[in-house]
Formats: structure tokens, C-alpha cells, sequence
């Protein structure tokens, strides 16, 4: 399967990706008007990597979900030590353009992810949103929105890995150049500008 870039980005033009950037984060960065969104990649980051916290779960509400009952228990409480450890397996967070192996279903960010799916409640969507926090570079959030506007409502994260370690990195590097262009903190992930890019031109078509 292959990834499909908005159409922002398939202009060589930097300008309608801009465009879509400063209407979601703001112009400057969180001023009055911006997308609640916005707010997930800076709300204390400070937490532990290795472990999911309450502002976590506080965090993915910005973008429109929340964990429910379940999953507060289970990552807050029951299973907390053990979802500790699917972190550690995964090691820190590093860019998903740097991934030079495909992403097969041994990798430990998919078991995470099954593990994150089988608490009652928690699907894809929620699933990927809260992987995110904890490692914004190297894992993409899934919706039905960006699924649509990038043809990955089958597979997401391997086809991404592909485009983005494609021609020396290309689209790597001109994600991460938005972002300097619009002076966003670097919290704000290659990742999530293309997430945000596909979401607001998604929205902007009516999906």
C-alpha cells in the first residue's frame, strides 16, 4: 500500500500547508482561535515517557477523545506497571523517518498498540492518539479524517515510514521546515504537522 499526500503537500509550493498550519495551531503559536487540538503536543510534556499519566488521557481530549473508564483504570492503575513495559520494549521516542526497518506485526510498537486496543472502549483512533503522546516522533495519529485524505484506512504507519524515508528524507525535512516557518516549539513532531495538514484539508473537503 502506498501513501497519498494531501494536496497541500504535493504543491512545491509551502504556502497552502501554511495556510492550513496557522488556522490549526494559530499565528502565533496558541493565540485566540486556534484549534483545540493545538493544545495536545505542549500539555505537560514533561511526564514520564515510559509511563502513561492522567495528563495523558487529559491531553487526547484536545483532540476530541477520551479514554474511557476502562482505560483509566487499566493504564492509571491495574495494568500500569505492565503497559510500563511495552514502552521500555519500544524504546524512546526517536523520528519515524529513521526507521529503517518495515514495521512488521513483531515490531513492539504494534504489540503496544494491539495491547492499547484491547481495553473495552479504546479503538484505533484512541489507541494511536495516546501512543502519540507518549512518542510524538514515531507514531502517526489515525482518524477517519486523515485515513480518507491519505488513503490508509487499511494500513497507516508502514506506508507512512516508507514515504517519509523516501528521496533522502524529502518529506521529513519539509515537514520539519514548516514547522520552523510558522515557529512552532519543537514538541510540535514532523508527524503531527502532516497529521494537521491532512485533518484541516479533510475537514475543509467536508469529511
Amino acid at each position: 500500500m502506498t501513501f497519498r499526500l494531501p494536496e497541500a503537500l504535493k504543491d512545491p509550493d509551502d504556502g497552502p500547508a501554511l495556510h492550513l498550519l496557522k488556522r490549526y495551531f494559530g499565528q502565533p503559536y496558541l493565540s485566540p482561535g486556534c484549534a483545540d487540538g493545538a493544545y495536545f503536543d505542549t500539555w505537560a510534556i514533561d511526564t514520564d515517557p515510559f509511563r502513561f499519566t492522567a495528563d495523558d488521557l487529559i491531553a487526547i481530549k484536545f483532540l476530541s477523545v477520551e479514554a474511557p473508564k476502562t482505560a483509566v483504570r487499566e493504564l492509571l492503575r491495574d495494568r500500569s506497571h505492565q503497559f510500563s513495559m511495552f514502552l521500555v520494549d519500544l524504546g524512546p521516542d526517536r523520528d519515524l523517518a529513521y526507521e529503517v526497518a518495515p514495521l512488521d506485526e513483531g515490531w513492539p510498537g504494534w504489540h503496544l498498540m494491539r495491547e492499547l486496543r484491547k481495553i473495552p472502549g479504546v479503538g484505533t483512533t484512541t489507541a494511536s492518539k495516546l501512543l502519540a503522546r507518549k512518542r510524538p516522533r514515531l507514531r502517526p495519529i489515525w482518524d477517519s479524517v486523515v485515513a480518507a485524505v491519505t488513503d490508509t484506512v487499511q494500513e497507516q504507519w508502514e506506508p507512512l515510514r516508507t514515504a517519509l524515508c523516501a528521496n533522502d528524507k524529502e518529506l521529513h525535512h519539509r515537514l520539519l521546515r514548516l514547522r520552523d516557518q510558522l515557529g512552532l516549539p519543537e514538541a510540535v513532531s514532523a508527524l503531527r504537522i502532516l497529521d494537521v495538514v491532512a485533518w484541516r484539508e479533510g475537514k475543509d473537503r467536508g469529511l
